[in-house]
């Protein structure tokens, strides 16, 4: 959300008023603080369901527990979306909290019981509860761009070494390079150095020695080259934000010097008005 976007929503939303007092509330340190801490007991007590020997000894109380934590993340929710009413939807990071709370309220029967194995995904609360994460998943949302050209310019690569790779190495070994789909398969572990050269490389160098001509160039270029471009952008984007970091309505220093800014210029245009008269 921009700056324009805030001082629309707090306009609409008097800086006494009780919804922007639930708003610096819910958007304090202290409470989220205790959200982390209780994001952090329900990673626990999740990890801790799926031992037989735990649910056996306290499956009871563990269930308990993460009802309870299932609570304090409805009632965060609730108040967030009675704060900002509307303007809640405009922040994408509450609209992730309230998909990954709402994961856990589908009933836990039927076709539904799969979903319901996605309650850990309450888990990853913690990269909106945490600024220090916050900012390294907007510098990938951000980067995306960029990455969709890099990702172009791999795919392009990729296929143009696979179907030459079929074509050199199909004839004597066809479980890796058969095909554009196997080969396309054997150059993606080529490109992550994973057993590249005593599985694939020198068993291939038997019978094509010249092999080594095509791979470590293929290796330089993929690895080396076109993968460091993924950080390269991330990295770049990250500085991005850090030079211009993006306001949100969720910051609640931000919210209370807009607000008393807004109700400042309330004042002097009420001053100005009654001059005018």
């Amino acid at each position: 959300m921009s700056n324009e976007d805030v001082l629309k929503l707090l306009e609409k939303v008097p800086p006494d008023s009780y919804r922007a007092r639930l708003a610096r509330w819910v958007e304090s340190r202290s409470i989220q603080t205790f959200v982390i801490a209780v994001i952090l007991l329900n990673a626990v007590v999740l990890g801790l369901e799926t031992d037989s020997g735990a649910m056996a000894r306290a499956g009871t109380l563990l269930i308990v527990i993460d009802k309870l934590c299932l609570l304090v993340f409805l009632i965060e929710l609730g108040v967030k979306l009675i704060a900002y009413r509307g303007g809640f939807w405009r922040s994408g990071w509450n609209v992730f909290d309230f998909l990954v709370v709402a994961v856990a309220l589908v009933p836990g029967g039927g076709a539904w019981a799969v979903l319901r194995s996605l309650r850990v995904l309450r888990v990853l609360r913690l990269l909106t509860a945490i600024p220090s994460l916050k900012k390294v998943i907007s510098a990938f949302v951000h980067s995306i761009p960029g990455l969709s050209s890099v990702i172009a310019v791999m795919a392009i690569f990729f296929y143009t070494a696979a179907v030459l790779s079929t074509q050199l190495f199909g004839g004597t070994h066809p479980d890796w390079f058969g095909s554009i789909g196997a080969s396309l398969f054997t150059l993606f572990q080529v490109m992550t150095l994973e057993s590249w050269s005593m599985s694939i490389v020198r068993p291939l160098m038997e019978s094509h020695p010249w092999a080594w001509a095509y791979f470590v160039p293929f290796i330089i270029l993929a690895t080396f080259t076109i993968l460091n471009l993924f950080i390269g952008i991330i990295v770049s984007t990250m500085q991005e934000l850090a030079l211009a970091p993006d306001i949100t309505h969720t910051d609640p220093e931000m919210m209370e010097l807009l607000g008393r800014i807004d109700s400042d210029l309330r004042s002097l245009r009420v001053q100005l008005d009654r001059k005018g008269k």
